[in-house]
């Protein structure tokens, strides 16, 4: 998995370490109980206008792996981008704190940045929000990469 999102998003700036995913039983119908999550961020700097595009890719890609124990999926792909203050992410769900952007795809901010480090809202998945010491590091870089672009 990890090898085709950097064919489509270039190498790999950071990863976490896969953790087990507790937060929520959403997915453990269609998953099975035995979740991991991770997150990836890759280096290269991105048009943002193309998330849309980004979420239906993910969406093929989680389409082509094989189906899991309970024939539902294995993998779930939430692609995103970091912006000046944002962290923005694609769904296929609408919410009332998410825009449409086309095709079935909806941005949601999902951290913001305040005081200089990255705050969650009340809507943040939990994932997300224990997650901001390593965004922070990672959109240090992302600042660095905009001076130089």
């Amino acid at each position: 998995m990890e090898q085709e999102l950097c064919r489509w998003f270039g190498p790999k700036l950071a990863a976490t370490e896969p953790a087990p995913f507790l937060h929520t039983a959403y997915y453990q119908r269609e998953m099975g109980p035995d979740l991991f999550r991770q997150f990836l961020v890759f280096s290269s700097l991105r048009d943002a206008g193309e998330l849309a595009r980004w979420k239906h890719a993910a969406n093929e890609l989680e389409a082509r792996w094989e189906p899991g124990e309970r024939g539902g999926r294995r993998v779930n792909v939430d692609p995103g981008y970091l912006a000046p203050g944002k962290l923005v992410l694609a769904s296929t769900k609408d919410h009332e704190h998410r825009l449409y952007l086309a095709e079935g795809i909806y941005a949601e901010v999902t951290l913001r940045i305040r005081a200089g480090r990255f705050q969650p809202w009340p809507w943040t998945y939990p994932d997300y929000a224990q997650q901001c010491e390593f965004f922070d590091r990672v959109y240090r870089e992302y600042l660095a990469d905009l001076k130089t672009a």
